[in-house]
């Protein structure tokens, strides 16, 4: 009788919390192994339920507290009770920790069988500069607990060989425990549009028949987009009638200023909640895409607009290089006159942007099927 392939416990962020390219890695690592690693390996996804308590709570007036004081019982108590309870019901031989953000969680689990994907370093920054993020002591706590509970793990999986070097630099991993598992682009992103299209109809009309610039992305720190908002202000005055659509994030209460402040309100468009195909559709009729981060682990909005023949402007920093290769326009970060006067460029002259089938030659190079073939192949190599 043939033997079972093994179980992976793929364990993911709470569904509750605001949707993130992390999701997107999950949904597409687990799809990905079913159809090119199921002879090899099973996976099964762990999520529970998000509990909320300080959040139902009707005469609480900050809001914000109460939902991050969930975030934290859920992340540092609730998670790894129910983790306890399920590793006991159920039999798994791997367990796979698909955000570095959750690396808690290896402290229940058995470090010679976990793993972890690192995919920046958001959670540790204030640990590793501390000059440069300040945070209250019981952050700090935090954020060495989800580290130590990395560093135990078997394997540590990364994105580029930039997150590779920081890891490195600060000497947080053995480097024989690194494996690197790019990540990919999914089906939706393209240059033909779906033959239903009612949904992604809806939503042009919504945008309009004026030209526009697009950001995909959260609105966090690293990401800039007080840049964002000054190029847009500023390349207004060559295109008046250009719109920015905004996908994802909630503006903070600075950025809300500074667009009141610049008087841009009404030619923004922000949108939330899409689906890949919308979010396709999107990065297909954008005059340019722009990526204006500071800091990345990957930057997947760079492939997924490359593979929709969108023209990309990133910033000038070496992991947007890495991934973008030749194909996009870089713009050195933080600089919007250079941003400004390379965007003039681009809407003036499309011909001078590079080759599509230079841009869609760079996003075939990122594939789900080989992300998904690297990590359950690493575990495979756990059990030799």
């Amino acid at each position: 009788m043939a033997k079972n392939p093994p179980r992976l416990a793929i364990i993911s962020d709470y569904l509750e919390e605001n949707w993130t390219s992390m999701d997107l890695c999950v949904q597409m690592l687990i799809q990905h192994i079913r159809s090119d690693q199921s002879e090899f390996i099973h996976p099964v996804e762990i999520c529970p339920k998000f509990n909320w308590r300080f959040s139902n709570i009707p005469w609480v007036k900050h809001k914000r507290f109460a939902y991050n004081a969930d975030r934290l019982m859920n992340r540092f108590w609730d998670y790894p009770q129910y983790l306890k309870q399920k590793i006991q019901q159920e039999n798994f031989d791997f367990y796979h920790i698909a955000d570095h953000s959750y690396a808690q969680l290896a402290h229940v689990l058995p470090p010679e069988r976990t793993g972890v994907f690192c995919h920046d370093f958001d959670a540790f920054r204030s640990l590793l500069e501390p000059n440069k993020e300040v945070r209250p002591n019981w952050y700090q706590a935090m954020s060495r607990r989800i580290l130590r509970g990395m560093q135990q793990c078997a394997v540590v999986f990364y994105t580029t060989t930039d997150v590779r070097k920081q890891i490195e630099h600060y000497q947080l991993v053995e480097p024989s425990r690194l494996v690197q598992a790019p990540l990919g682009i999914a089906a939706e992103f393209n240059l033909t549009p779906e033959s239903n299209m009612s949904s992604q109809q809806d939503l042009l009309e919504r945008v309009g028949d004026l030209p526009f610039i697009l950001h995909v992305g959260s609105c966090i720190p690293r990401k800039r987009i007080d840049i964002l908002l000054n190029i847009f202000s500023r390349i207004r005055s060559f295109y008046p009638d250009l719109r920015l659509v905004k996908v994802g994030g909630e503006w903070t209460q600075s950025q809300q200023q500074q667009i009141a402040d610049l008087n841009i309100g009404n030619s923004i468009i922000h949108l939330q909640g899409l689906d890949r195909s919308t979010v396709a559709s999107l990065y297909r009729e954008a005059s340019a895409v722009l990526l204006t981060s500071e800091a990345e682990g990957f930057g997947l909005p760079v492939i997924e607009a490359l593979a929709c023949g969108a023209v990309m402007l990133a910033s000038d920093i070496p992991v947007l290089h890495e991934v973008g290769g030749e194909s996009v326009i870089y713009c050195k970060m933080a600089d919007v006159s250079d941003w400004v006067s390379k965007l003039v460029q681009v809407l003036a002259n499309p011909a001078s942007v590079p080759e599509q089938h230079y841009r869609l030659s760079q996003a075939a190079k990122y594939s789900w099927s080989n992300h998904a073939q690297i990590i359950a192949q690493a575990y495979l190599q756990l059990s030799c």
